[in-house]
């Protein structure tokens, strides 16, 4: 159990280690030496424990990037729920750890996707699930409001959620260049007036 335990936590450091290198540098600008180098590893040893570089990229989609995104998700309750605070609420933590951040290189996952989107249709496949998930979420959320009566009637959910999800996306490229603080206060107050022009009885 102590053996399987240590492997995992390994495994885990490998994987943020070559998240860093990734994002720093892109896939495909990082080579399999630089790589074995950051893990200090040699060539045999990667292979063996990853089997190629995209593998080892495909595993750090399916742990870290897909909890990431998961960690924005909020999940309908059996309750009455306003969906739009809730929305508000994560978006605003997600950017605040982003304008604290030291090295924001932009959403991690619109970044891969951009990146991998005409040069590797396996790899892109993995990012775009992670992408679905988090709009069939957001989806099922407003839905679920729009019962509760707080999200109006004619509102397209789907394209609510493809909005809320792209426009943070931009957001994020927008900041790595600019004044992070101040795209995120306008980003969030765009939001709330975007919410209050969709909604029943939410107030900015």
């Amino acid at each position: 159990m102590e053996t399987t335990l240590q492997h995992s936590k390994t495994l885990h450091l490998y994987r943020a280690l070559g998240l860093e290198l990734f994002s720093k540098n892109g896939y495909h600008n990082t080579s399999l030496d630089e790589l074995c180098a950051e893990l200090t590893m040699t060539k045999h040893s990667f292979i063996e424990c990853f089997e190629s570089k995209e593998d080892f990229f495909i595993s750090i989609v399916q742990n870290i990037i897909l909890q990431r995104t998961l960690n924005m998700l909020i999940e309908p309750s059996a309750f009455v729920q306003n969906p739009f605070p809730l929305v508000l609420e994560k978006l605003e933590v997600e950017l605040e750890e982003a304008i604290e951040s030291e090295s924001n290189t932009g959403f991690l996952l619109a970044n891969f996707i951009s990146e991998f989107n005409t040069t590797n249709k396996r790899v892109n496949r993995h990012l775009l699930e992670i992408l679905k998930i988090w709009e069939v979420n957001l989806v099922a959320l407003l839905r679920k409001g729009q019962l509760d009566g707080f999200v109006k009637r004619e509102v397209d959910c789907s394209g609510v959620a493809n909005h809320i999800i792209s426009s943070y996306m931009g957001i994020r490229t927008l900041m790595v260049q600019g004044n992070k603080r101040e795209l995120g206060d306008q980003f969030l107050w765009q939001m709330r007036y975007y919410f209050f022009s969709i909604s029943n009885t939410y107030t900015a």
